[in-house]
């Protein structure tokens, strides 16, 4: 018996899409770099053509995210695809830093924003402050955080949030408890 590949997204053509874009880069370059035609990418963008797992584990390290983003855990009933999202389907995304848990509350890529849900574990941080070009709310709805915007330290708990608008950033839960915040990201990062 051999183990059932994770469903794919409906949307992993507009996904993939959604990812070279959020980098700005056209289908020229990525066909390049990934050694693959423009043609064979337009089709599999465009829902035409089924990449093959290899295609998407190279694809997936192109673009610097884990691969398990371009599978959906489990097949949404009809009705529900592109609209809910259960707990238990939520996608990881992010760089997986160490402490961090990040997963897609968005039903796929495709937004002009994007939201996380985002576990810090217990005693963990980020050493270097993070700049990137993007307008961010959090909102903690369990546990404590510290987050350090532009160089001013805040202690923030459950119901407190906070803005970032391209300032340094950099976060530490600094509790024996898991903090968790909600975050909302534009334009996407992924």
């Amino acid at each position: 018996m051999h183990h059932n590949l994770p469903q794919m997204s409906h949307t992993l053509g507009a996904d993939l899409r959604a990812l070279r874009r959020a980098r700005g880069l056209t289908l020229a370059q990525t066909a390049q770099a990934l050694g693959r035609s423009v043609g064979w990418l337009s089709q599999v963008e465009r829902d035409k053509s089924d990449p093959s797992i290899t295609d998407l584990r190279q694809i997936a390290a192109h673009f610097e995210v884990p691969v398990s983003i371009l599978f959906r855990h489990e097949s949404a009933p009809a009705e529900e695809a592109g609209y809910i999202v259960r707990a238990s389907a939520r996608r990881p995304i992010g760089s997986s830093v160490a402490g961090l848990v990040e997963e897609l509350l968005s039903p796929d890529l495709t937004d002009e924003f994007e939201v996380v849900h985002s576990t810090f574990q217990p005693h963990s941080r980020i050493k270097d402050p993070v700049s990137r070009p993007t307008q961010e709310v959090g909102y903690v709805i369990s546990g404590a955080l510290e987050i350090e915007i532009d160089g001013t330290t805040h202690k923030l708990s459950v119901g407190d949030s906070f803005r970032i608008r391209g300032e340094p950033f950099r976060w530490a839960n600094r509790t024996p408890d898991p903090a968790v915040a909600i975050w909302v990201i534009a334009p996407p990062v992924y």
